[in-house]
């Protein structure tokens, strides 16, 4: 996927632990934890929101767009 998610990076920047965001943003460490590891599909611009401000930073502190290789069409 070419979304690169840099939320661990940001998390060490504020020196800040997984489980204090949770808590700040109101959601779970697992769900904290799937959006670090880039396995979800999407993230709530609310949530979003919450993480950026908990954070002081910008989305495109978080998110990263890298081109990767191009799909071959059958």
């Amino acid at each position: 996927m070419p979304i690169i998610v840099n939320l661990d990076v940001m998390l060490a920047r504020r020196k800040m632990r997984s489980r204090e965001l949770a808590e700040r943003i109101g959601i779970t460490e697992q769900n904290v934890s799937l959006l670090k590891s880039g396995k979800v599909r999407g993230v709530r611009f609310d949530t979003l929101a919450r993480i950026c401000e908990a954070l002081g930073c910008q989305p495109g502190d978080i998110l990263e767009y890298v081109p990767g290789p191009e799909e071959e069409v059958d």
